[in-house]
């Protein structure tokens, strides 16, 4: 049985500044520092932040007045940020840059007197950020359906964002429709779908056809992680969405001649490597790594955290 790696694969420049961010505060700060919700969606890079100090909470209530607190990855409602303030709390924003790209052209589009279109998954942690840009005149659509049945004040002054961590293919057919019945709809200058999560597709779809079986390493609620395995399924590979090499059954490896490896954007390359060794003491006796394209992205940390001193 043959392994082959897809690359890029796993933590993606957005998820590495968070974690960053996170490790910093806790040195420069002390700890406890707070985190609101899951910095990343991953468990073991949680519990990992957890172990260090790091408190994660739901809401800002649990937050004690004039403590640090971290704002996850995926962004948040600027309703949150006023909560903050007005609690005393020392925020630090570790919101992906991409992310804060696309709450930067809704606030212009809105300032501009367009009524706004976000496509993407209700209740994704981005998608409740995004839309906490702006409280009114803001519709959410994840289908095409929801393109023909979608109500509008005035079709002629309409704008669309897309959330970031979609499949390409996906908000493809949604863009489409969204032109077809609105022809003067304003789109973003370039696509919303960050550079990880299309390298991470492209590099499923370039071993699609080599190999038998796809394990997507990631968590059930990562967007990306989900669109991988999507993708899989799309192209007729049986694929399987798992946390770490415990999920695996043996009875998927029956028959197998080659199995493909990748991970979501927030799944540590340790996971990679567990399963990796697993699939060894079970007979796989080659890996190779399918390279589609080298990335070296990075992101500076938030100016919050470069100037914050230790109380």
């Amino acid at each position: 049985m043959k392994i082959l790696l897809a690359k890029p694969r796993g933590f993606c420049a957005g998820v590495d500044r968070a974690i960053e961010i996170v490790e910093t505060a806790l040195k420069v700060c002390g700890p406890p520092v707070y985190v609101r919700h899951e910095i990343v969606h991953n468990r073991h890079v949680v519990e990992s932040l957890r172990a260090k100090g790091a408190i994660f909470v739901e809401e800002l209530s649990e937050v004690p007045e004039h403590a640090t607190v971290i704002f996850s990855a995926h962004g948040v409602p600027k309703a949150v940020w006023a909560e903050a303030r007005s609690r005393k709390l020392r925020a630090i924003d570790a919101t992906c840059p991409l992310v804060l790209k696309v709450h930067q052209e809704v606030d212009r589009d809105h300032r501009g007197g367009y009524e706004l279109i976000l496509i993407g998954h209700a209740d994704h942690p981005e998608v409740i950020g995004t839309l906490g840009q702006i409280p009114d005149k803001f519709h959410l659509i994840t289908t095409v359906e929801d393109v023909e049945a979608l109500t509008v004040e005035d079709p002629d002054h309409l704008s669309y964002v897309t959330q970031t961590t979609l499949s390409v293919d996906e908000c493809k057919d949604i863009v489409e429709a969204l032109h077809r019945r609105f022809p003067k709809i304003k789109g973003p200058r370039q696509e919303d779908i960050c550079y990880a999560t299309q390298n991470r597709q492209n590099a499923v779809k370039e071993m699609a056809d080599s190999v038998d079986l796809l394990l997507v390493l990631g968590a059930p609620n990562s967007s990306n992680s989900n669109r991988l395995k999507e993708l899989g399924d799309q192209r007729g590979i049986r694929a399987y969405l798992i946390e770490s090499f415990r999920d695996i059954q043996t009875g998927w490896l029956n028959g197998v001649h080659s199995v493909g490896i990748t991970a979501g954007a927030s799944a540590p390359e340790l996971l990679v490597r567990e399963v990796v060794d697993f699939l060894k003491s079970h007979g796989a006796d080659t890996v190779d790594e399918l390279a589609v394209v080298e990335e070296n992205v990075e992101f500076q940390l938030p100016k919050e955290l470069l100037q914050v001193r230790p109380r």
